[in-house]
């Protein structure tokens, strides 16, 4: 007999007058990981914790506006097309926020809250204390996916498959009952990335230079490009690709480059 992963029957925790969205949580318990982990990093590396708390209040909220500026650039056809809702752009809560803008404005964030601020290190060292704590905090907010029954892949009938009600099955899979939980393997994929830069020597020892942003730049661009390869959910598509693998794609090869010309080419600099 197979077993599956049931999907949460609830998206809320309702406590008296108040309704809680587990994806909202998802994503608030990231936060909070990804500021202690950097937090650690950074002063391990000699710099001050309080200037990491500072640039957290400049930078999530620029991480969660691009994050949902990217989402809704790339699917309008939720909010503007037939039957879309304009007054459902700011109802984060409901899932949506695209990890290449959060990535883009939250680095313009920190540069600029950088350049006008003295700091205890340098901008790449502060990249690179990050980059582990912004691969835990993604692979916890994936599970905010998993309570709103969105973002799968195909079916499959794996003993890991994860367990879709007919109500948030995509149009043309409503005999089918289970898919592949992409959340899941995104989350576990983040996860591994972010052990293998707090436990590779040879990446450690090149801290702050920015190859390590790089690396995580890199890494999650390759895990991220085979995970699209599987869901099914509505995307924009190009020369019959979604649009993120695309995406995925192009970052991949600029963040590639980067880190290899600091850790192979000038693993000094």
């Amino acid at each position: 007999m197979n077993t599956f992963i049931p999907t949460p029957s609830t998206s809320t925790l309702e406590l008296g007058f108040f309704t809680f969205h587990y994806y909202a949580l998802c994503i608030l318990l990231g936060i909070v990981a990804a500021i202690w982990i950097t937090k650690k990093r950074y002063v391990a590396l000699g710099g001050k914790s309080t200037e990491i708390s500072d640039l957290a209040i400049v930078v999530i909220p620029a991480g969660i506006i691009g994050g949902r500026i990217y989402h809704v650039i790339t699917s309008p056809g939720k909010y503007f097309g037939d039957g879309g809702s304009p007054i459902a752009v700011f109802q984060i809560w409901k899932g949506g926020l695209g990890i290449w803008g959060a990535i883009s404005l939250g680095a313009l964030a920190a540069y600029i809250f950088y350049i006008k601020r003295e700091m205890s290190l340098s901008y790449s060292s502060l990249a690179d204390a990050i980059a582990p704590g912004l691969l835990v905090a993604q692979g916890i907010g994936r599970f905010g996916n998993w309570f709103n029954s969105e973002l799968f892949g195909g079916p499959t009938n794996l003993p890991w498959g994860l367990e879709i009600d007919l109500a948030h099955r995509p149009s043309g899979y409503e005999n089918f009952a289970t898919f592949h939980p992409t959340f899941l393997y995104e989350a576990i994929w983040c996860f591994l990335m972010a052990a293998l830069i707090f436990r590779l020597p040879v990446l450690t020892r090149l801290r702050g230079t920015g190859s390590i942003f790089y690396f995580y730049v890199a890494a999650y661009s390759f895990g991220r490009l085979f995970i699209e390869m599987l869901r099914i959910d509505e995307a924009n598509f190009i020369f019959g690709l979604r649009l993120n693998i695309w995406v995925s794609s192009l970052i991949l090869l600029g963040a590639g480059a980067l880190f290899y010309n600091k850790w192979v080419k000038n693993p000094k600099k």
